[in-house]
């Protein structure tokens, strides 16, 4: 394990634990001798998480959309940031750079892409773990919606198992760097 995506709100929230956390987390993956690529903002808790990986003497890989440059600011002190045309290719540059997947607090968005790539893994497309960090029980009710799901039978149950999920940063990098894939046929 390389390099990890982490995926997280250009907004810093209402709790100042989630900077507090994103700050952290960019601290641990350095600890870890783990790159970062993230989505090259400069604010809220994007910002936070390249800005602390960096302080620590780390790599980060910025990828931002050409119409999202000016409005989320794109980070110009980053080891490396490309500017591309499109979500879809911001979302799969950092896919392929990536051996592993973190979301922390974020809005729609930041849902949007930790699920794209968690269904990827779902579907056998990869075998790299996707990680939610439950700051304040954050993603608790995530968990909630898979046993919905499950319930009322639109995913397995072993699917769920395949969320990486811990509410302190060291033990989640931990459980990412341990993780071993298993693939679960969707269609048996």
């Amino acid at each position: 394990m390389k390099t990890i995506a982490v995926y997280c709100g250009s907004s810093t929230g209402n709790d100042p634990i989630y900077m507090k956390q994103a700050r952290n987390l960019g601290k641990i993956l350095v600890d870890n001798r783990l790159n970062l690529v993230y989505g090259g903002a400069t604010v809220g808790c994007m910002g936070a998480v390249a800005d602390a990986v960096m302080e620590a003497g780390g790599k980060v890989i910025g990828v931002i959309p050409e119409k999202l440059k000016n409005v989320e600011i794109a980070h110009q002190q980053l080891s490396e940031l490309h500017v591309v045309n499109t979500m879809h290719e911001r979302k799969a540059l950092m896919a392929e750079y990536a051996d592993g997947f973190i979301a922390l607090p974020g809005g729609s968005g930041t849902l949007e892409e930790w699920f794209e790539v968690f269904t990827w893994a779902q579907l056998g497309y990869h075998n790299k773990p996707c990680a939610l960090l439950n700051i304040n029980n954050y993603y608790t009710p995530i968990l909630s919606l898979f046993d919905h799901m499950i319930e009322q039978g639109f995913i397995k149950s072993e699917y769920k198992d395949l969320i990486v999920m811990d509410n302190n940063s060291k033990e989640l990098v931990k459980k990412l760097k341990d993780y071993k894939s298993t693939y679960i046929h969707k269609w048996q």
